[in-house]
């Protein structure tokens, strides 16, 4: 899908489909007004007859009316502005996007950065461009006969007024945020007997090549056992597939300039290990690799932006599967750190894999590091599908996530971080254990790693409610790359 920004009158304008905004009460948007002078006010008709109330996200679809250039005519409701909010603004463009995809207009031109869509016309269009690319998006490449492809191939953002220069960078910077997102959300949703760790690090590879800017590394199991990652390797014993450490090491900006770490839980897919899951919606356990491919896609977005930064990637990977071999609840391992651990129940794995890779990433000397992890379901309890858990060391780094999460509408919701809950990690056998009992599960888990991040200012995201959707709309969902890539265009700046 092409993105563009034009200036022109909205009468003049060839296109399949031109979209103009209607409030509630029937006033026209400036560019609603200039095809309804146009076309002898037959708009005004329309939504005097009640055919178009204005109420938020309601759409019409006129043909060929006289005096315009465009084939077709899209009114969409934007509601009384005075209640606009976010979640209505998104309402409003996925009804739009919806409507235009209902016809076979292959190009369209949106009169809505100025027309009371949002609070500002970047936000706007950042949406606009997920949405559109969201509903774009098809997840049936391994079907016999995939469905066909959207037949909306080219959308332009179209003003009355010039638009500001700073809306094709926005522009751009949504393009490359969405391509990353898809690249993401195809990782998440195949298949765990395709999508291995050995996969995962074919696609590091290809994106290293694809981009001169981004060094990728693979180490392999022997490679981590000279490390003394233990931890990483207690969870991977019960599986023939081999582990893989995948660094990429993106490079924008002075070698001196710090790096930031992003690193992403890859467990490509999870059984439980002996402390086995239930049988029901096991299936779904094939995105417990969404940290690492959002990592991924979130590299992938910023080498396609040129953005002038230093960005490593750091994503431990493995299955965890029973086995004669395979770490049993009561195992005590030593971490790379040299601290250990009692494995009390092996399904809390993500941690196990991520303390070391945390461990590892000081090597970079990093100014930050944000881990990002499918981590605990008490998160979904705690939050739901709405926003990610996150939790940080550093007080200035959690409001830096907070505002990206609300300049991309990814959203997360800082928790805490207290020692009052580290006892709970006590053992009388290890350095701590791997859980903390079922009260505070996702606190206990964050305390778990916070336990290996003290050298260097860290956030950890727990996206186990919001990296994919069960259900009839079940799939990948490309979250959190947003919120990382704004945050790092933000670092950019």
């Amino acid at each position: 899908m092409e993105f563009s920004i034009k200036q022109s009158s909205a009468e003049k304008l060839r296109s399949g489909c031109v979209v103009v905004g209607v409030f509630e009460g029937g006033k026209l948007s400036a560019a609603a007004q200039q095809l309804d002078k146009a076309d002898s006010q037959q708009i005004s008709k329309v939504v005097k007859n009640g055919d178009m109330t204005g109420k938020a996200a309601s759409t019409l679809l006129l043909h060929k009316l006289t005096g315009i250039e465009a084939e077709r005519v899209l009114l969409v409701g934007l509601g009384k502005a005075s209640e606009l909010n976010n979640k209505t603004s998104i309402d409003i463009l996925r009804a739009t996007f919806k409507a235009l995809n209902d016809t076979p207009a292959k190009d369209a031109a949106l009169y809505i950065t100025d027309e009371g869509v949002g609070k500002d016309a970047n936000w706007v269009i950042k949406q606009a461009v997920f949405i559109a690319s969201e509903q774009a998006y098809r997840a049936d490449g391994m079907k016999s006969k995939p469905s066909k492809a959207a037949t909306l191939k080219n959308i332009t953002f179209a003003t009355t007024d010039k638009p500001a220069a700073n809306l094709k960078t926005t522009l751009d910077q949504a393009a490359a945020i969405a391509h990353g997102m898809s690249f993401t959300k195809t990782l998440g949703n195949l298949p765990g007997n395709i999508c291995t760790p050995t996969y995962l690090a074919t696609q590091a590879l290809a994106l290293g090549k694809a981009h001169k800017s981004i060094k990728t590394t693979v180490l392999e199991e022997k490679g981590m056992q000279k490390l003394g990652m233990g931890s990483f390797l207690s969870v991977t014993r019960g599986s023939v597939e081999p582990a893989k450490l995948i660094t990429l090491e993106y490079s924008g900006a002075d070698k001196k300039q710090k790096p930031i770490v992003l690193v992403g839980k890859g467990v490509t897919f999870d059984s439980g290990g002996i402390s086995l899951k239930p049988g029901a919606e096991m299936d779904e356990m094939k995105y417990d690799m969404c940290g690492a491919a959002s990592v991924l896609g979130t590299m992938q977005a910023i080498a396609e932006m040129g953005l002038k930064l230093n960005v490593v990637g750091v994503i431990p990977t493995c299955e965890n599967m029973p086995g004669g071999k395979a770490t049993k609840p009561g195992d005590i391992v030593t971490s790379m750190s040299g601290q250990t651990i009692e494995i009390l129940n092996t399904d809390a794995e993500g941690r196990l894999i991520l303390c070391d890779a945390l461990t590892y990433s000081a090597k970079f000397n990093p100014d930050t590091v944000i881990d990002i992890a499918t981590l605990t379901g008490a998160c979904v309890i705690a939050l739901g599908h709405v926003a990610s858990g996150m939790f940080s060391n550093e007080e200035k780094l959690a409001q830096e996530l907070l505002a990206a999460g609300e300049q991309t509408h990814d959203r997360i919701w800082q928790m805490p971080l207290w020692d009052d809950y580290q006892p709970l990690l006590d053992s009388n056998f290890a350095d701590m254990q791997n859980i903390g009992g079922r009260a505070g599960g996702t606190i206990t888990a964050a305390c778990f790693l916070a336990r290996f991040t003290k050298e260097y200012r860290w956030a950890h995201l727990d996206i186990a409610g919001t990296a994919w959707k069960s259900g009839k709309d079940k799939g990948a969902t490309g979250r959190p790359v947003p919120l990382l890539a704004q945050y790092l265009i933000n670092r950019a700046k």
